[in-house]
């Protein structure tokens, strides 16, 4: 609104109203049209699917599975915590969703985690951690950034962005040990009066499930494991979006759950429950991504990029000055918009032009910029994957913020110097 009124630039519509006052509006509208056909339908179809893995007792099973052989980690809560993060960053390279990813962990390990005594807050954090390297070919950062860079997807996932994440991830981990200890204790009797139910969701258990449903809630994850472009099993490469892979997953679910049960009326009652799941993640989450995403809009209206674009070029800093504050900035835009490809794609388009004026190879500077703005992300309130999973676990965005920023900011710091020194 204040850059409709100073007369600036909005961001082109596809079909504009021809009026600067009802674009405003209509930017809304296409934010709402985007996001619910894209990531907000993911995280509906994730958000019904959890509650209905609660209704039939398979997220249940699952903790009941894990927590025996998981069960001598019971005596250390931070130690289990933190060993979540290099396994979701390795899931993370075959499941390049942010959301997805976490929100199927959510559904998947945060009821283990739970049981296995780790605070609410302290699971969140390391969840939405395992995000915070955008890694790998399918990586839609990545793949902008070999694109700009000029340089083989695979030997840039291995050659240099491997020897950067592992030590980054190191510190991350030590961090979060200490840091999610710290807060837990000072946090004991706020924890104390949450609710033990690991996900939100007013239906039941209908029944005590048998173990073999414990594979139900992995079975996402299964399948876009599987089916993903890093594996490459089938023949013919079969392309499998998260969203389709719930609907897969609760199809099979539902067929399990009737087949037990032989009650047809039992069996749509039960998908009663994912609808309802679905329109409660809407109204708490999606809404509030649709917000975000429109206040980043107006950042990018109102001038921010071009004017972030513009201090850089002045600075007159040398080959590694240029590099540090295009990080810095990156992460920092990541973390004010909530995401980290509005902030890569803004400025990454321009490492060429400033690399050719600094004799240096594109890689040089885009290589911290990619891996930073995912890692912005993961620290900023506004971001989808923090208010999904603030939400489902009851706990405040910006709690999760509190926990992530020092390990993050960790890991920024050792970024920098393992790539510059």
């Amino acid at each position: 609104m204040v850059a409709t009124f100073l007369g600036m630039p909005l961001p082109e519509l596809a079909a504009p109203t021809s009026s600067s006052v009802f674009d405003f509006f209509k930017i809304i509208k296409e934010s709402f049209s985007t996001i619910n056909s894209g990531v907000g339908l993911m995280i509906m179809a994730i958000g019904g699917f959890v509650a209905y893995m609660k209704h039939i007792g398979a997220s249940d099973a699952l903790v009941n599975v894990a927590l025996k052989p998981l069960g001598l980690l019971k005596k250390y809560p931070h130690i289990t915590a933190i060993s979540v993060i290099p396994i979701g960053q390795i899931l993370f390279v075959c499941i390049p969703s942010a959301a997805g990813l976490s929100l199927l962990l959510m559904a998947a390990v945060f009821p283990i985690l739970i049981n296995l005594g780790v605070s609410r807050i302290a699971a969140v954090s390391v969840i939405t951690s395992c995000t915070a390297f955008g890694i790998g070919p399918a990586s839609a950062i990545t793949a902008s950034a070999t694109l700009i860079s000029g340089e083989d997807p695979i030997i840039y996932f291995i050659s240099h962005q491997l020897p950067l994440v592992i030590p980054s991830s190191l510190v991350m981990m030590i961090a979060y040990f200490f840091v999610n200890r710290y807060f837990d204790k000072k946090d004991a009797e706020a924890e104390k009066n949450l609710d033990d139910v690991a996900i939100k969701d007013s239906d039941k258990p209908s029944t005590s499930a048998p173990l073999f449903y414990a594979i139900l809630p992995v079975v996402p994850l299964i399948l876009l494991i599987v089916f993903s472009e890093i594996l490459n099993l089938t023949p013919t490469p079969i392309h499998l979006d998260t969203s389709t892979a719930m609907i897969i997953s609760l199809f099979l679910a539902v067929l399990v759950d009737f087949a037990r049960k032989r009650d047809l009326k039992a069996m749509f009652s039960s998908l009663q429950v994912f609808w309802n799941g679905m329109g409660n993640i809407f109204k708490t989450v999606v809404t509030l991504i649709i917000a975000a995403e429109v206040f980043s809009k107006g950042l990018i209206a109102l001038g921010f990029i071009e004017g972030l674009v513009q201090i850089t070029e002045n600075l007159g800093f040398g080959a590694v000055g240029i590099g540090i504050v295009l990080t810095l900035i990156i992460f920092l835009s990541s973390m004010l918009m909530g995401s980290g490809n509005a902030a890569f794609f803004a400025f990454g388009p321009l490492v060429p032009k400033i690399a050719t004026k600094l004799g240096i190879k594109s890689t040089d500077i885009i290589l911290p910029m990619n891996l930073s703005a995912s890692m912005g992300r993961t620290v900023s309130p506004v971001a989808g994957i923090i208010i999904a999973c603030s939400e489902i676990a009851g706990v405040s965005a910006l709690s999760i913020v509190k926990r992530n920023i020092i390990p993050l900011s960790a890991g920024f710091l050792t970024l920098l110097l393992t790539h510059y020194l």
